[in-house]
């Protein structure tokens, strides 16, 4: 734990600038150190550690929670706004200056195992909190760049940071009690890891005395709040929990950092008062699903095959209601909100869910779902609902040459890998799933769908995008045109004619993909994939349509000819499965 001889050391230099008499007063010292090891409970502290030597992390942190009997009150509703997985950054008032930090330690850490808090180097010397510190100067302005790199790194790998940005505890101000200054820290961390803020407001108070001391002198008041603690035996604090704030909301303001600051701590302390947001927020994305519901219903459903490393690929179709369907949902806005596009609900689920197939790759050894591709019976669909029972109808018109290819089509969209499996190759797994799947049933000749272009990235990109793939694989007869339809830039229309050469798709491809380096982006995955499948003419785009209800992102209609299937690709995701059977 720590010592009076450890915290005196501390606020010694201090205490002999103001009183130059103490350097040379060993007894007067001695004195206070014995008034002190009484006034901050040092004899508690020794005889906690005796009896838990081995408690660390957050089991220490229940148990300081649960020898003070200190509680908090906080609504289901605001627990579901603290993300159960991806990177967040935590920031709330400092009340009391001790146990309502551990006490937000343990509310977050039930539902995010992952989260480490910035704590001043005071904190940082009881030695069974370190594994869940960041230990920072977080109560001036010298933190130095070494101490951000550990926090960048944790939120870099989707972690979860709690910061108070005054970095002290609050005073007692004519408004009541409020935190002094807040620091920059919090904002410089969350912009540059463009992690989404997620308010917390406490609400506590410390005794009169310790404000009365804090106003006439700071220093023995930062002293006191160990004897604070002690005064807070069974109390009970509430905490409210703002919506998330997503980095689109602050990150390109036009405020000054000091007046954004302001209105971060302007919106904080509107939250048990019940008033609008000042920064616009979304919804936090739902917690995750009970894992063995989760893995008794996938279990239930038909398996279509394995992966070569031991995922499952499973196709569900959606009945009442379900941990799957809700699983997905969840993992789904998590997916699409990490690249800029989501549909701002706390789960991405749509009508058009309950009445089209789920093709599920799980992961049977860490319990979790991998990815998802939704499909359904194009033929079937329209008979029974029309065309308005089409998803896509709902961003492309269709004239009457399309029919022909709804009759014998699969449409597919709503594709995500999870953010902790991207780049494990998993998405192909996701082909190697629908492969299965028309394996046993050959009647679908057609595969089509909206893939999407993410509304982050920059017009000219789009333009040059939409043009390469309009123009190299046309789909000549109209058949589908945009509801709300895109239209290049006089700019990106410019740079077309400039840069492509328009009579090899090879070469063209060469350059699109270097222009869209040059600018930061990379074509979309899913793009390459849908044009590499195929031997000449089978992938056509149909035409390009803006979707408002995702984040405005612009969706492609691409479409399939399974009959010119590569060869290699038939060989890999359809005739794997036949040798199967």
């Amino acid at each position: 734990m720590f010592s009076v001889e450890e915290i005196v050391s501390q606020h010694l230099p201090e205490l002999s600038k103001k009183y130059p008499f103490l350097d040379k007063s060993p007894k007067l010292v001695k004195s206070i150190n014995t008034v002190l090891r009484y006034l901050l409970h040092e004899n508690e502290f020794v005889e906690f550690a005796k009896e838990y030597p081995t408690l660390k992390g957050v089991d220490f942190v229940e148990k300081v929670l649960e020898y003070f009997n200190f509680t908090y009150r906080i609504s289901d509703a605001d627990k579901e706004k603290i993300p159960d997985a991806g990177r967040v950054v935590i920031i709330s008032n400092h009340p009391i200056g001790s146990l309502d930090g551990l006490a937000l330690l343990q509310l977050v850490a039930r539902i995010r195992p992952d989260v480490k808090i910035m704590a001043n180097q005071l904190l940082s010397k009881i030695e069974p909190l370190n594994n869940l510190l960041f230990p920072v100067d977080n109560m001036g302005a010298n933190t130095v760049r070494a101490q951000f790199e550990s926090i960048f790194k944790h939120l870099d790998d989707e972690g979860a940071v709690i910061i108070f940005p005054a970095g002290e505890v609050s005073r007692m101000t004519f408004t009541g009690v409020k935190d002094q200054t807040w620091n920059s820290g919090f904002l410089r961390i969350a912009n540059r890891s463009r992690a989404p803020i997620v308010p917390l407001h406490i609400k506590a108070r410390n005794s009169l005395a310790f404000y009365g001391t804090s106003f006439f002198f700071k220093t023995l008041s930062t002293v006191m709040l160990v004897g604070e603690m002690f005064k807070h035996e069974a109390n009970n604090i509430t905490i409210t929990v703002g919506s998330p704030i997503p980095h689109s909301s602050y990150g390109d303001s036009k405020l000054t950092s000091k007046a954004q600051i302001k209105l971060f701590k302007k919106h904080l302390y509107r939250l048990p008062k019940g008033k609008d947001d000042l920064f616009k927020t979304e919804a936090a994305i739902s917690h995750a699903e009970n894992r063995q519901y989760l893995k008794k219903e996938i279990e239930e459903c038909e398996k279509l095959g394995v992966t070569s490393d031991g995922k499952d690929i499973y196709l569900y179709k959606h009945t009442d209601s379900s941990s799957i369907m809700r699983e997905i949902g969840r993992l789904r806005e998590i997916s699409f909100r990490a690249v800029g596009e989501g549909s701002g609900s706390k789960r991405d689920i749509d009508i058009y869910d309950s009445t089209y197939y789920h093709l599920i790759l799980w992961d049977k050894e860490d319990l979790e779902i991998v990815g998802s591709y939704r499909f359904g019976d194009a033929s079937e669909i329209n008979a029974k609902q029309g065309l308005e029972g089409l998803y896509t109808n709902t961003l492309f018109n269709y004239d009457d040459s399309m029919l022909p290819f709804i009759e014998r089509g699969l449409e597919l969209g709503r594709s995500f890998v999870q953010p902790k499996y991207w780049g494990r190759r998993s998405l192909d797994y996701l082909w190697f799933g629908i492969g299965a799947f028309l394996a046993k049933n050959p009647k679908y000749r057609y595969l089509y769908g909206p893939v999407s272009i993410s509304a982050t990235f920059p017009s000219i990109a789009k333009d040059m995008l939409v043009w390469y793939y309009s123009h190299y694989y046309p789909h000549h007869e109209q058949s589908a045109t945009a509801k709300r339809p895109y239209l290049l830039s006089k700019e990106g229309q410019e740079q077309i004619e400039e840069i492509f050469c328009k009579d090899d798709p090879k070469e063209d491809f060469k350059r699109l993909k270097n222009m869209l380096d040059n600018i930061g982006v990379a074509v979309p995955t899913l793009y390459k994939q849908y044009s590499d499948l195929c031997n000449d003419d089978g992938v056509k785009f149909l035409a390009f349509s803006v979707d408002p209800d995702f984040n405005n992102c612009l969706d492609g209609l691409v479409m399939v000819d399974m009959d010119r299937l590569k060869a290699t690709k038939k060989k890999r995701y359809i005739d794997a499965h036949l040798a199967e059977d």
